[in-house]
């Protein structure tokens, strides 16, 4: 006897699950230098690879960066990144309890540091909590995303 599975009109996808912390940032500006400016982190279930950081206030020209959540939470760790995100975690021997992050885009660069112990509470409660490492691809709809690319 063969399995029957009948077919449904497909249905909204609900709102995705998503989380956001907020907090100041230092730019640092030289050695003994730094400006705090406002951020948000945000993470969405519906895209389960990556983090934002957003510049509030009047660093938002800054804009919004898009990068791996998985390099984030590696850089807690240990040095990563090549290319336009780098991350370099907290140095209390050298005094730095923050995590440093330097963005470079075409217009120069940005170095944060940011409270490390803030984000990696967020990161594993949150976003962990929302999609676990290693199952990210389990929540992409593989058939919506090549579909988009056939268009």
């Amino acid at each position: 006897m063969s399995a029957h599975r009948s077919v449904s009109s497909p249905q909204p996808r609900p709102a995705a699950a998503s989380t956001e912390i907020r907090f100041d940032a230092r730019i640092v500006l030289g050695e003994d230098q730094s400006l705090d400016v406002p951020v948000r982190f945000g993470y969405r279930a519906d895209d389960p690879f990556a983090v934002a950081l957003e510049f509030l206030g009047p660093a938002s020209e800054a804009g919004t960066w898009l990068f791996a959540r998985d390099l984030l939470w590696e850089g807690l760790e240990k040095p990563t990144g090549l290319g336009d995100v780098r991350i370099w975690p907290p140095c209390p021997c050298h005094g730095r309890p923050h995590l440093r992050i330097m963005l470079q885009g075409s217009d120069g660069s940005i170095l944060l540091d940011l409270p490390s112990r803030k984000l990696r509470r967020w990161l594993r409660q949150e976003c962990f909590a929302l999609v676990p490492s290693g199952t990210e691809g389990d929540v992409i709809d593989w058939s919506a995303e090549l579909h988009g690319l056939a268009d």
